[in-house]
């Protein structure tokens, strides 16, 4: 099988972001055929394309893919059991056709870049989205809302409606997301979802993928060294807290940090 860093450890835009994701999933489930799960994908694309406008206005083409995906597959996002595990696997969500807005927003990128008909992510705050990648086509795709088209104002409402309050929508926060940082938020997710569940070696094992991706990342340095020291792994806990002080040695958290090392030895 090829390795997550194999995978991502390459220039962004040759990232597999499906086979990307079907690689960590192959961690959890075991007998996962990552080959039959990109098929099932091209055949997606295959069936949306027979009926597509030979004119690929953007509006049209989201419409055909959101008919299919939605009206006919039955794809949908999981409001009841937003925070279970399932939801941020991509072979869990194409089979059980239901998932989160991160992981039905990767199902609809890649049936999008099969159609030749580009897509960007977008990582507004609290909520994913999509666009097309065109100059200045203004419109987003909510694909955990059934490919719901929203405008700039849209997106500042579902802002406020998130946090239930006003929130200024800033320029940064409809900026096209790398397949990294999409990979990236999608492993978070399930970071935390674990450390909730208190599923540490699960979150173990998910917070190693993020230091595949972004390797020495502080924050995840410190996590591992604190899931290490709850796991009564002294030694590993100690070489983590000691190194994500030298990187922050002025972090917030610095002198709590320093306290748990002094406990440790």
């Amino acid at each position: 099988m090829q390795s997550f860093l194999q995978e991502t450890n390459q220039p962004d835009h040759q990232i597999n972001l499906a086979k990307a994701a079907l690689i960590y999933a192959k961690y959890e489930y075991a007998k996962l055929e990552i080959k039959e799960y990109l098929n099932r994908l091209d055949s997606i694309a295959e069936e949306i394309k027979y009926n597509l406008p030979s004119n690929l206005y953007p509006l049209k083409v989201i419409k055909r893919i959101n008919q299919y995906l939605f009206d006919e597959l039955g794809f949908m996002g999981n409001k009841e059991d937003y925070y279970n595990p399932r939801n941020s696997y991509l072979n869990q969500v194409i089979d059980k056709k239901t998932g989160i807005p991160i992981t039905l927003s990767v199902i609809y990128l890649e049936i999008a870049k099969r159609l030749n008909f580009p897509m960007v992510g977008i990582g507004m705050p609290g909520h994913f989205l999509i666009r097309p990648q065109f100059e200045n086509v203004g419109i987003f795709v909510d694909v955990f809302n059934q490919g719901e088209i929203l405008f700039k104002e849209d997106c500042e409402l579902k802002l406020q409606e998130i946090y239930q309050q006003p929130v200024k929508l800033e320029p940064h926060f409809l900026a096209p997301v790398s397949n990294q940082q999409i990979l990236g938020r999608m492993l978070t997710n399930l970071k935390y979802i674990y450390l909730n569940r208190q599923e540490y070696p699960k979150m173990l094992r998910i917070i190693e993928l993020l230091l595949q991706l972004f390797p020495n990342h502080p924050i995840e340095i410190r996590d591992r060294g604190l899931l290490y020291y709850q796991l009564r792994q002294w030694e590993k806990a100690i070489t983590d807290l000691q190194f994500y002080l030298l990187i922050l040695p002025t972090a917030q958290d610095a002198d709590a940090i320093r306290q748990l090392l002094q406990k440790m030895r």
